[in-house]
């Protein structure tokens, strides 16, 4: 006996994001029972949620709408059922990028300068404000889904148009061509730890959906070239950012550097990737834990409360 009962692996669902969640929700079925752990399937779009009913608790592995933005997340407590990850607020908050980055700016935490765009905006004065490049983005997508990189100008509402068929809620960022890399954080309350930070370098010309998924010639490099004193400065950084949101249990907190150095904090992902291409697994190796003691550590973080 695990100790766990028995555990649903919630992946797949109904969101935009629903191939990338049937990979690492399946990765993670295997690596569960691979460790004896009595671990089923157990996919929403196609089971109603109360044959969740029986469940010990929940690996909530579902990535995007429905799975990431708290909704999922209010259904298990409901159900008295306990689930890995941030709670019903956390996650509401860490899938709206707006709301995301007005929480982090009332801290004091840098992040890229930005506008929300709709269809009435004055693009050129925009343009003109936040400078090209600029990047493009439904507020409540992952995966790089619906996202534009804005390079020349006029072009900055055929980028709004794309990502308006994502979302009702549209952000246009200032490009911070410095770098890009991300911080993987685990545990809850005084034992939460940032883990190394990873620095991804896409052959393409930014970290879209391909480059995150599809192509082998991303690089991912970890240690990530940063002094140590920075680095630490930001793993701190991160920590307190997701706090902030109200996160726990497990997640990862992306941000970018600019030329000078400086570092602006960019989104959270409460229900990071878990396939052979993820984040977490590949900064949680370097620190010492190999995939199956990931995937156990962040089940047993898995509450209710």
């Amino acid at each position: 006996m695990s100790g766990f009962g028995k555990v649903a692996v919630l992946f797949g669902g109904t969101s935009a994001e629903r191939e990338v969640s049937l990979n690492s929700g399946s990765r993670v079925l295997a690596a569960l029972q691979g460790q004896g752990i009595d671990a089923h399937p157990f996919d929403p779009a196609e089971q109603p949620l109360d044959a969740l009913k029986g469940y010990d608790r929940a690996f909530v592995a579902l990535h995007g709408r429905h799975g990431e933005d708290g909704t999922i997340q209010g259904a298990l407590e409901l159900m008295h059922i306990p689930y890995t990850g941030s709670g019903v607020m956390a996650s509401a908050l860490g899938m709206d990028k707006f709301r995301t980055k007005l929480l982090w700016q009332a801290a004091g935490l840098p992040v890229p300068e930005y506008a929300i765009l709709n269809a009435d905006s004055d693009f050129a004065d925009i343009e003109e404000e936040l400078g090209l490049p600029i990047f493009v983005k439904p507020a409540h997508e992952g995966s790089s889904i619906g996202i534009s990189k804005v390079k020349e100008h006029n072009t900055l509402h055929l980028a709004y148009a794309e990502a308006a068929k994502y979302d009702s809620l549209v952000i246009a960022e200032k490009g911070v061509m410095g770098g890009e890399y991300t911080v993987g954080i685990i545990g809850r309350g005084d034992e939460m730890v940032a883990l190394p930070i990873i620095k991804i370098e896409p052959a393409t010309d930014w970290y879209d959906y391909e480059a995150k998924y599809n192509r082998d010639d991303t690089r991912y490099l970890c240690p990530c070239g940063l002094s140590e004193a920075k680095e630490m400065e930001i793993r701190k950084g991160a920590l307190e950012a997701f706090r902030i949101l109200g996160g726990r249990g497990w997640g990862r907190v992306d941000f970018l550097m600019d030329e000078d150095g400086n570092h602006y904090f960019l989104e959270v992902n409460t229900a990071p990737g878990m396939t052979d291409h993820s984040l977490v697994p590949m900064a949680a190796r370097v620190h010492g834990m190999d995939y199956p003691t990931l995937v156990r550590r962040v089940l047993e973080l898995a509450t209710n409360d």
